[in-house]
């Protein structure tokens, strides 16, 4: 690939990066910023993010137009897309999305966790046999996921679809 053409798509992916800030900012726009009893608002982190968001774009527009990733390693088989590894981790996605209320918060952003991590391990060529791999994603999974549940539930009080009304699973 020539260097004009990585340059325009790193152009391009920059460009999306600021898109979406946009989009994000303008979602947050609607959102009302009475401050609750924190002395912020519920539009704070959507504005968080959205200037994030914008703030990074222009970095890599930046780094696009002016020599762009220099420090980047050759990517294997000329960049093409890894399409087997996508559908992984958007049956990952669409898994949680299925079963959340299903199953709960923990076990199914755990079952998000082990196939979006079978997406990644495939893309690296990581094709290790046997369940090992398998069980020690969805060990990962529940570590990651449960603190999220229970700081949200217990700590925050926000509601999240649990397997139990207990709030602890």
């Amino acid at each position: 690939m020539s260097q004009t053409h990585s340059q325009l798509y790193q152009t391009l992916v920059s460009g999306g990066v600021i898109v979406l800030g946009l989009g994000l900012a303008g979602g947050a726009i609607s959102i009302p910023s009475e401050a609750g009893y924190a002395g912020v608002g519920p539009n704070f982190l959507p504005w968080l993010v959205a200037l994030s968001l914008i703030a990074c774009g222009l970095v890599l527009l930046y780094e696009a137009r002016f020599g762009g990733f220099r420090d980047m390693e050759d990517v294997p088989d000329g960049g093409k897309p890894y399409w087997f590894g996508f559908v992984w981790m958007s049956a990952g996605l669409l898994v949680n999305a299925a079963l959340i209320t299903t199953i709960g918060f923990i076990l199914s952003c755990a079952v998000c966790f082990v196939l979006a991590a079978r997406g990644l391990r495939n893309a690296q060529g990581d094709t290790q046999p046997g369940m090992r791999p398998w069980v020690s994603d969805a060990v990962a999974g529940v570590a990651i996921s449960a603190p999220v549940y229970w700081m949200f539930t217990q700590f925050l009080a926000i509601n999240l679809p649990g397997l139990t009304r207990t709030g602890w699973l």
